[in-house]
């Protein structure tokens, strides 16, 4: 069987092999997203005191650990001496791939089983399967700036990895099938075989991807001689610190109106993910059948990725800054309609709710495209012997990363002002201001909930639109900046 598969997956071309490992990322990942809060408080029933600790620790290692790694994995490019062929710091990148998919998809099954006591169990999964996750992501990622430098050979990619993870997401519908907070068993093994098929996945594409690189540099008949082919002697010897390497980002104009931009975008992604069931439940509820919901949750995890195919062939066409621009206008517009239109039209408010999300989670995934094109200007302006792709993209998502904490703090602080609210116990009334609670005082949670649904996304359209009319890394200075490398 697994020879059966191994000819299969030899038979594929380069860009699918690289596309596949987001199945085998998407198909496990999407199940944590869904399930992993559920379980431990529902059926592990972990107190209060150790899921906020479990959090808080969680917090400062998703934080911290994107540009150790980065820099674990790359500090040896800014500070060797000697030049290294690019076929060779691929081949280290699906390397490290090869164990560190095998094993984020293991870490992924130790959340279904209870094995230890709950709060420690629910600390250490969340960092094994954190640091597993961000060095996978961290890899691929990088390999999208290694493996090519033209825009549309990034595109095919970025086609690629979005077409498996629109496969990929299968899993949400699957998982629906096993989950019973009664019976555990079902769904305990349907994670298994996950789990399994992850661990599989991985390790026969990165090998065929491996053995196609390894192909590629015996037929390269420069690669012994590449040191003296290009000779930068003005470099070599030079080394450069994480502290030298981050000033040098935090100068570049393009990369700070970019990470402002992307911490918007990171801010807005995980509201809509944190509050999509509350916004479900409150604004729609009985108005439609049971299964809109459910059915809503699934096309917002598919349909991202299947709009990805259409804004890659734009991006092909017109470039990325523009059609990143036009989604930052399709969401402004969309919110300025949709509070305008109020929250009654039931139908109109279940496609804006579920587009919210799509178009949110469709820009996120082009934004790869763009640190990509900065690894490319960073090699460039600094006249680098080898480009830190996997550093640049672990301090992008370091600084990007508070979004992802004030969205939840935001929210539900803003629910409770305007309602007086507490909508994590729905029995209390939280007495935020000193005057009489009248109706007069308070806004109901529907009305909080449809401002939020609607204000957020147009601060947010509004303020990217301001960054990102800064950042001038398109056009002809982004084909510059190409022919350069």
């Amino acid at each position: 069987m697994i020879q059966i598969l191994l000819r299969l997956f030899f038979r594929l071309p380069f860009a699918a092999l690289y596309g596949s490992m987001t199945l085998f990322l998407t198909i496990v990942h999407n199940v944590f997203l869904l399930y992993y809060v559920d379980m431990f408080v529902s059926i592990y029933k972990i107190d209060k005191l150790s899921f906020w600790l479990g959090e808080i620790a969680f917090l400062i290692w998703n934080s911290v650990n994107d540009p150790l790694f980065g820099w674990m994995s790359d500090r040896g490019l800014l500070q060797t001496s000697n030049l290294v062929h690019p076929i060779d710091i691929v081949l280290l990148r699906l390397k490290r791939l090869s164990w560190s998919g095998p094993l984020f998809a293991i870490s992924f099954s130790l959340f279904w089983f209870k094995w230890f006591h709950p709060g420690l169990q629910f600390i250490i999964c969340l960092c094994l399967y954190d640091g597993f996750l961000t060095t996978v992501e961290l890899q691929h990622t990088a390999l999208l700036a290694d493996l090519a430098v033209r825009a549309h050979e990034r595109t095919l990619l970025n086609k690629n990895s979005s077409v498996f993870s629109a496969v990929g997401s299968i899993s949400v519908f699957m998982s629906y099938m096993f989950w019973n907070k009664t019976t555990q068993l079902p769904f305990q093994v349907f994670c298994i075989c996950v789990a399994l098929f992850s661990v599989v996945g991985f390790l026969i594409s990165t090998r065929c991807l491996i053995s196609h690189c390894e192909t590629q540099k015996k037929l390269r008949e420069d690669f012994i001689k590449y040191g003296e082919l290009d000779q930068r002697d003005a470099h070599l010897g030079s080394s450069i610190g994480f502290n030298k390497y981050l000033k040098q980002l935090v100068v570049n104009h393009n990369f700070r109106w970019f990470i402002s931009m992307n911490l918007l975008q990171v801010f807005h992604c995980h509201f809509n993910s944190n509050f999509f069931p509350l916004f479900l439940d409150t604004l729609i509820g009985d108005a439609v059948s049971p299964g809109v919901g459910p059915f809503l949750l699934g096309i917002s995890f598919v349909l991202p990725h299947v709009n990805n195919l259409y804004f890659l062939k734009l991006c092909k066409q017109h470039g990325v800054y523009k059609v990143i621009n036009w989604l930052f206008y399709i969401k402004l517009m969309l919110a300025v309609v949709m509070l305008i239109m109020g929250s009654k039209n039931i139908w109109f408010l279940c496609v804006f709710i579920a587009s919210n999300r799509v178009f949110t989670e469709g820009t996120c995934k082009l934004l790869n495209l763009v640190v990509s094109d900065l690894v490319d200007e960073d090699v460039v302006t600094h006249e680098r012997d080898q480009a830190a792709s996997a550093l640049l993209f672990g301090v992008s998502s370091l600084l990007s990363k508070p979004g992802q904490t004030l969205a939840p703090l935001i929210g539900t602080s803003l629910i409770a002002f305007y309602t007086g609210e507490d909508i994590f116990n729905k029995n209390s009334f939280v007495p935020i201001q000193p005057h009489d609670h009248s109706s007069s005082s308070w806004l109901s949670k529907q009305e909080a909930c449809f401002a939020l649904l609607t204000v957020v996304p147009i601060l947010c359209a509004v303020l990217q639109i301001i960054a990102w009319s800064r950042f001038t890394l398109h056009g002809s200075r982004l084909a510059k900046i190409k022919s350069a490398r």
